[in-house]
This record gives C-alpha cells, sequence and structure tokens, in this order.
C-alpha cells in the first residue's frame, strides 16, 4: 500500500510531539514537512535525522506556514495535522477551508492518540488562554508537594527554538544550566522560578526520553503547559486555569475549550483585579461546561520592591512577551503596578523599537504602549536591549517572570513586579492535592 503523506502545522512544540509519538517510526505515513508560525526564526530548519528516526535519514524540513498550500500540491500530499495551540475556533477552520481547497484532509489528533503514559503519578497544569497564570500556580502546586515531603519534578512543555538536536532531553537545576542549553527569554522566564524554590524542570523535543529521566529522580510529574495546550502526559488529576480579563475566551480558542472540558479542577485566577461581573459569567461558562469540575477561587497579588519610584514618574512597561503577543492580554503585572502606585505617565515605545521589536509590533498590534519581552535569540535580545534603552522614559517596570536586568544591560532605574497565587476560600489545592500529598 502506498504510504500516507503528511505535513505537520506546528510552531516548535506539539507538532514536534505528535510526529515523535505517531509518526516517528510508523511505516505507513511518509511526513513531508513541518511548517511553522507564531515564533519567529524557527522556518526555514530541519527537524534533524538524530530525532526523526530510521525513516528520515535527512530529517524533515520545516517551512514557512505561507507555503502550505503550495506544499500540499507540489507533493500531493494526503492529510495535513494542526499541531500548535492559542488560536481562536474560527481561525482553526479557516485554516482547514484552506487545506481542503488544496485537496487534503485536515487532522486534529487527540489526547488518547499523543498522550505518554508515566510510571508515576502525574499533576497537569494548563489554561484555557496564554497568560492565564499558569505559571504561579504550578509553583503553588510544587510547594504543596514539597511541603508534604515529595520528590516532585516539573516537566515545562516544549520551547525548542535553538538546536533541535542538542534540546533533545534539558535538565535545569541551576542558573548555569540556561547558558549551557542556550536559552532564550521565553525559556528562561519559565524554568527560573522552579531552580528559585530549589526544584528540578526538564523540558527539550523528545517527551518520551525526558519523561523516562525525570521518572528516575521523582515521585510525582508535574506538567508545566505551554500557552493553552492539552497535555503531553496522561494526567492523575488536570488543573485548568483560566482569566476573567478575559471571559468568554475560555469556549473560543483551541485547545483551550478541550483543556476546560477536561478539567477535574478550575481555577478562577486574577479576581482580585477583574471585574465581578466578568467573573461572574467566568463561574456560568464554568458551570455549563464542566459541571463536574471543583472550582477555585484565587487572586494573583503584586508585589513590588521600591514600588515608591513609580509615584509621579513617565514609565516604560514591559511585560511577557507570549502573554501580550499570540496570548492577546492587553496587559499584565507591569501595567497594574503602574497603575497602582501612581505612574504619571506609561510611554509608548513603538517609536523607538529596533529590529524585530519593530517586526513584532508590526505583527501584532493590539499590543499598544507596552514592551513585550521578546527574546527567540542573541540578535532578538540584542533588539530588546536597544529598544529599551532608546525609550524617553525615568523608569521601567519590569513585568515579566525574570529579572531582565540578569539578561539585558538595562541603563535606567528599574523596578520589578512579582507575583504569586492566592487561593480564596475553599476548596483550594491542598484539599485538591491531598491524593498525592497522603
Amino acid at each position: 500500500m502506498a504510504k500516507i503523506k503528511i505535513i505537520i502545522m506546528g510552531a516548535a512544540g506539539r507538532d514536534f510531539h505528535n510526529f515523535n509519538v505517531a509518526f516517528r517510526n510508523n511505516p505507513g505515513y511518509d511526513v513531508i514537512a513541518f511548517t511553522a508560525t507564531q515564533i519567529p526564526g524557527i522556518d526555514d530548519k530541519t527537524y534533524p535525522a538524530s530525532l526523526s528516526g530510521k525513516l528520515y535519514p535527512s530529517g524533515i524540513p520545516i517551512h514557512p506556514e505561507e507555503e502550505l498550500a503550495g506544499l500540499i500540491k507540489k507533493h500531493r500530499v494526503n492529510r495535513v495535522i494542526f499541531a500548535y495551540s492559542d488560536v481562536t475556533h474560527e481561525t482553526v477552520m479557516h485554516k482547514a477551508s484552506a487545506v481542503l481547497a488544496a485537496g487534503a484532509d485536515f487532522w486534529l489528533m487527540g489526547p488518547d492518540s499523543t498522550m505518554l503514559k508515566s510510571s508515576k503519578p502525574v499533576v497537569s497544569i494548563c489554561a484555557t488562554r496564554t497568560g492565564c497564570g499558569k505559571s504561579q500556580t504550578t509553583r503553588k502546586v510544587m510547594q504543596i508537594l514539597k511541603s508534604a515531603g515529595k520528590q516532585a519534578v516539573a516537566i515545562r512543555h516544549a520551547m525548542p527554538y535553538g538546536n533541535l538536536a542538542k534540546q533533545k532531553v534539558q535538565r535545569f537545576a541551576a542558573l548555569e544550566d540556561f547558558k549551557k542549553h542556550d536559552c532564550t527569554i521565553e525559556e528562561m522566564e519559565e524554568y527560573e522560578p522552579y531552580i528559585a524554590m530549589g526544584g528540578v524542570v526538564y523540558a527539550g523535543v523528545d517527551y518520551e526520553a525526558i519523561l523516562r529521566e525525570a521518572e528516575q529522580e521523582a515521585e510525582i510529574i508535574l506538567w508545566d503547559g505551554g500557552n493553552n495546550d492539552l497535555p503531553f502526559y496522561v494526567s492523575d488529576l488536570e488543573i485548568v486555569v483560566t482569566d476573567p480579563h478575559r471571559t468568554g475566551h475560555e469556549t473560543r480558542y483551541h485547545p483551550g475549550e478541550t483543556n476546560l472540558r477536561r478539567a477535574q479542577v478550575v481555577i478562577i485566577n486574577k479576581m482580585d483585579t477583574a471585574k465581578a461581573i466578568e467573573v461572574d459569567k467566568l463561574r456560568h461558562t464554568i458551570t455549563k461546561t464542566n459541571p463536574q469540575a471543583k472550582v477555585i477561587e484565587a487572586a494573583s497579588p503584586i508585589t513590588v520592591e521600591g514600588r515608591e519610584q513609580i509615584q509621579g514618574k513617565r514609565v516604560l512597561v514591559i511585560e511577557d512577551g507570549p502573554t501580550l503577543t499570540h496570548g492577546e492580554m492587553p496587559y499584565g503585572a507591569g501595567t497594574i503596578a503602574a497603575r497602582q502606585f501612581g505612574a504619571k505617565e506609561i510611554i509608548d515605545p513603538r517609536p523607538w523599537a529596533a529590529g524585530s521589536i519593530k517586526d513584532t509590533f508590526a505583527k501584532y498590534p493590539k499590543v499598544g504602549a507596552l514592551l513585550p519581552a521578546m527574546g527567540y535569540g542573541p540578535e532578538q535580545i540584542r533588539d530588546l536591549e536597544t529598544t529599551i534603552n532608546a525609550v524617553d522614559c525615568d523608569l521601567v517596570i519590569i513585568g515579566t517572570p525574570i529579572d531582565l536586568n540578569r539578561v539585558v544591560n538595562i541603563q535606567k532605574p528599574t523596578v520589578r513586579v512579582t507575583y504569586e497565587l492566592q487561593e480564596i476560600g475553599s476548596p483550594n489545592l491542598q484539599a485538591v492535592l491531598k491524593p498525592f500529598t497522603g
């Protein structure tokens, strides 16, 4: 029988995972290419032979998504798999329509065909959108497990933006590991909080190999999801975080709605800064969509060391990059701090944007007068530094999960905003984690 020709649409994460699990050693399929979007600089590469398996001795090319229709026709592709996250349902169907018009089938792969089984208990933390508050929730879960004397190891959703062959399995237990693995700002933002609390986090490309290594030192595996993607592992407890600042998004974005429908525990986060009417709407949607889920109410209060410096100042606010860009969040913790502590003005950085940062604003015009902390490679980090130092402001407010002063040379006074999950009433995470803490 002729092999089924496949193209996988992705963004350097779920696409590679789906290939590894379902197609790498499957002689019934011929994966022609990956296509790439969302993340700058990941297209026009090759998924390396060392990760592709014996069926692909030359590796697999990665093309820009814009070339998809031409690739389908050129190679007579039978099936296209959509394998990235945080896009509207309407966008998914527009992609499907383009694929169908080119003659191929359009395929979404589900949990049963993509989740790996661990020998250890797995707790997953996912979300309905990028920027809901997975990071502080995951830190809270880690703290609870550690306080109970459990050896919990985190595995972070894939972010392999560099040398894929070298990133097969990555382990982070010290800040020095960032340099060892050539981490981007986006990666450091996710890994550093674990290291700060004495934890260990794994990441990389081959998530079965990653899992087997993590199992060697873990009693419990903690899956730290990316964007609003599904877990890569079969989970004994699925916790999903929602955001009342974007009420309605929980059922309008893929695959966030799937997460909401699967969740055993749903967290309504950021209740301290959201409007009560939006919280009520979100609570109603959760009850209607997944009435069996336990609902935890929570806040994400901010802490600013040196907050008195903000009063009356013209400030540049730097927020988490993915949250502002494909997460479409109109503001973050830095903006809240600027408003709460009396900044005179939030300065629009766009007139000073350099290189790839200027390109980011062009691609995501709704970001507005905030600076997304984009740093997907050395060149973009340099552009970020140039932009920050060029902006005419009195003070820089850093609202990112890591202190950017450690990554870029900011030649202006700075204050840093941090935030943690604060549960309100019951049930709470301590209660839902009881089966894992004993």
